[in-house]
């Protein structure tokens, strides 16, 4: 038996655990018709609306004591049969389901973050991303977007009706509406080989460049306590450079299967995470830096690794890789265990370098001193306007966040 679409107060907790709040009622529409009657109803009591997917984010985006709306019972996973390598996909599809219902049509996913565990309109309206010379983050794929707005209207949009409302929407935190279905460019399905290198440090820094030319993927994750590193490539098997290209100890980890499969990499343990997008160039210097202060005064704490990561410019208005080429550098630390402290004295560094945070991980930044950092943002913030006048969507936190 389901439990009703709308049911009573109850403690939510995001999926590292260092998020819970109480939310007055939980909202779990079956359709389309259903969430605008949801959304109508929210209207009329003038109650703040967040939805949301799998939880992944660590920073308290969803968080509201009105009305959280799970994505969970609509429509899910491939909606319509691709055209042109383009695909309706539901809005609280997970990642880890598309894989496999997109290789039935001989298509996947030009690339994949480190984990696959998100709602996929979660992962795009976040700038997720994974690593590759000429790859963007999913964020940018998104060629089409099926929303409900505040009041309860149904809205189609594409470059074609609307191109500033897709730039918009391509990285929008869940401001401007309620996802129910995005259209996405794909590729054509393919097998991978996933290497991994124990190299030290230095190597994987002053080989990367060369190193992202002639792999599909790659990216590198430090140990701090042990102050080594290991390195990730993923190519696929037509097309593979072979182990040759990379210096060191030799490979750690080889494994072949489909592209979604060899681009994740599985684990159990749950983490707290700081992530920013630096320009490419300054890329190497913010890492040493990171590595310093770390080394200096959190070695004994920092319980997890960093990753460092590629990522190409795209043109959302509100993605951390607007405009710019950009190296991702993301500091993690094990649930169980203090960050905040840790994560604040690693953070100045990122900002000396130009950075901009990822917007589902922890940081510190709002209002002007955030949205200098997007060329766009009166631009995104004029949408948001336009969509959602009354703020059905804003929490305290995102008119923080957002300086409204």
């Amino acid at each position: 038996m389901t439990s009703p679409p709308v049911t009573g107060a109850t403690t939510w907790r995001n999926w590292s655990g260092g998020l819970s709040f109480e939310p007055a009622t939980v909202a779990r529409p079956e359709s389309v018709a259903e969430l605008c009657r949801v959304l109508r109803a929210a209207a009329e009591q003038a109650v703040t609306v967040r939805p949301v997917g799998a939880g992944h984010s660590s920073a308290p985006l969803v968080q509201t004591g009105d009305v959280l709306l799970s994505l969970d019972r609509l429509p899910a996973g491939v909606l319509e049969p691709p055209h042109n390598r383009q695909i309706w996909v539901g809005a609280g599809s997970r990642l880890h389901d598309l894989g496999r219902q997109l290789r039935h049509h001989g298509l996947a996913m030009p690339n994949l973050g480190d984990v696959d565990t998100q709602a996929f309109a979660g992962a795009v309206s976040t700038g997720t991303h994974g690593s590759g010379l000429g790859l963007p983050n999913l964020s940018a794929q998104v060629t089409g977007v099926r929303l409900v707005t505040a009041a309860g209207q149904p809205v189609q949009i594409d470059a074609d009706s609307d191109p500033d409302l897709l730039r918009a929407a391509q990285v929008s935190l869940g401001v401007l509406g309620v996802f129910t279905a995005l259209r996405t460019r794909l590729v054509p399905a393919f097998q991978a080989r996933r290497r991994e290198w124990g190299l030290p440090v230095e190597a994987c820094l002053t080989t990367f460049d060369e190193l992202l030319k002639v792999n599909r993927n790659v990216d590198f994750y430090w140990y701090p306590r042990r102050d080594d590193a290991h390195l990730r490539t993923v190519n696929p098997v037509t097309d593979d450079p072979g182990p040759d290209t990379l210096p060191g100890s030799g490979c750690t980890e080889e494994r072949t299967g489909s592209s979604d499969a060899a681009l994740i990499k599985r684990r159990s343990l749950r983490f707290h995470e700081i992530e920013y997008f630096v320009p490419a160039a300054a890329g190497p210097a913010c890492f040493r830096e990171v590595r310093h202060r770390i080394r200096t005064r959190h070695r004994q704490h920092a319980a997890w690794r960093v990753l460092y990561r590629y990522v190409a410019a795209d043109q959302a208005f509100l993605s951390p890789a607007h405009g710019r080429d950009s190296i991702t550098i993301s500091v993690h630390q094990n649930a169980t265990l203090p960050y905040r402290e840790f994560f604040a004295d690693v953070e100045p560094i990122f900002l000396a370098h130009d950075g901009r945070p990822h917007w589902a991980k922890i940081h510190g930044l709002e209002g002007r001193d955030l949205l200098a950092r997007y060329p766009q943002a009166d631009r995104f913030l004029a949408v948001r306007e336009r969509l959602d006048p009354d703020g059905r969507f804003l929490t305290d936190y995102l008119r923080r966040l957002l300086g409204l």
